[in-house]
């Protein structure tokens, strides 16, 4: 049911290629090759930012190491023996979030900033960039992570809660909701009694599986085995009470299927979402993709503030559990083409498709006639199923 994914990335296998980077200062080539000129005697990283030279005077070497053989001195601006821009403040990075994860208070922007060897705003702009959090969302998420760990560990919850970094229980209680997605007592349960209704359909993707919980839908699943669906969801939910939901949860169903069928209608129902606070910015920023388009990966980085995490991003629409109501498959490469699908290629790409019909714009930008829509035919049915628990 899963398809590979494949992350986005760029090769600079020509001179034109690697050409074309240098004069675009492009990030991704500063590990890819160096480029030295023949005029000055100077070899400089891709994203230098002294002037470019002539491109009879330019050509191009492997590594540092490369170039100076050839006889070229390294340039003294973007200083290319030294690790890239983007590793260092990788590493100026890591060393702030090893100081939070360790630390039991907080440590200051200011401390964080020295750790990292970084001016206060820039330390700020770079966490952001390099994690796609700001420094204390990251602090937050990584209380979040003790307070989990602690909760399964510790005899009573308010052991977890001061072992977890929290000076108050009213603070801890406060955003707990948010942090574990049940109470916390239910939590150190494993989520037992947790209550979920479910329901298996089908659509013109094939087999769907509709969960909610008390808050929402939980999950959204497609494939092409009714069984291996309703075995990752007991997975998943391992600790939960799941029971089949009843005629009045058949027309939550319905709707989903109905959206599958005709996405101009959209889908405006409750959802329960959990993730970290990374993911959940990546899934809000999908909702908001209208119906009949697409972005890129890159683009959605630059949507939610953090254009270096393309990687990050990919990963967080990959780990999307709430198919179509985030609609994950609106994200394609840069050039346009798709890429993997959690729920396969082929029911993105039809996906894509109708939802491209129904708002009257086909993927290649043509406009197509108000009949297409009309002609599209809901065939699906709803059926419930009892759990068993003791396969």
């Amino acid at each position: 049911m899963s398809d590979t994914f494949n992350h986005p990335f760029t090769t600079f296998d020509s001179d034109e290629a690697k050409w074309a980077a240098v004069l675009a200062r492009d990030a991704a080539a500063d590990d890819a090759f160096v480029y030295a000129v023949r005029t000055t005697g100077v070899y400089c990283r891709p994203t230098c930012a002294s002037r470019r030279p002539r491109r009879e005077n330019a050509e191009f070497h492997a590594d540092a190491a490369s170039a100076e053989r050839a006889g070229y001195r390294p340039c003294q601006r973007c200083r290319p023996k030294e690790l890239p821009l983007a590793q260092r403040h990788a590493q100026s990075v890591a060393r702030a979030c090893r100081l939070i994860e360790t630390a039991d208070e907080l440590p200051s922007l200011d401390e964080l900033a020295q750790a990292a060897e970084l001016s206060r705003f820039h330390f700020h702009r770079v966490f952001k960039s390099v994690t796609g959090l700001t420094p204390k969302a990251y602090a937050v998420a990584c209380r979040a992570d003790r307070a989990r760990q602690a909760l399964v560990q510790r005899e009573t919850v308010t052991e977890a809660i001061y072992e977890a970094g929290f000076n108050s229980s009213g603070r801890f209680y406060a955003g707990s909701d948010r942090m574990l997605g049940m109470a916390p007592k239910r939590y150190r349960s494993g989520g037992k009694g947790m209550e979920i209704r479910f329901a298996l359909g089908e659509c013109s993707l094939g087999n769907i599986l509709v969960a909610t919980s008390e808050k929402g839908i939980c999950a959204i699943s497609l494939g092409s085995d009714p069984e291996q669906l309703l075995q990752e969801f007991q997975d998943r939910f391992a600790n939960a009470n799941l029971s089949p939901g009843g005629k009045d949860f058949d027309a939550w169903v319905a709707k989903v299927v109905g959206f599958v069928e005709a996405p101009g209608v959209g889908l405006t129902l409750p959802l329960d979402i959990r993730g970290t606070a990374f993911q959940q910015r990546v899934w809000q920023a999908l909702t908001e993709i209208p119906v009949g388009t697409t972005i890129s990966y890159a683009e959605l980085a630059q949507r939610i503030g953090s254009p270096k995490s393309v990687r990050a991003v990919a990963r967080a629409c990959a780990s999307n559990p709430i198919a179509l109501a985030i609609p994950c498959h609106r994200v394609v490469r840069t050039d346009g083409a798709l890429s993997g699908y959690r729920w396969g290629v082929a029911r993105k790409r039809a996906l894509l498709e109708r939802e491209s019909l129904q708002a009257g714009v086909s993927r290649d930008g043509a406009t197509s006639g108000a009949s297409s829509s009309a002609e599209v035919m809901p065939a699906w049915g709803v059926r419930s199923r009892k759990v068993d628990r003791t396969t």
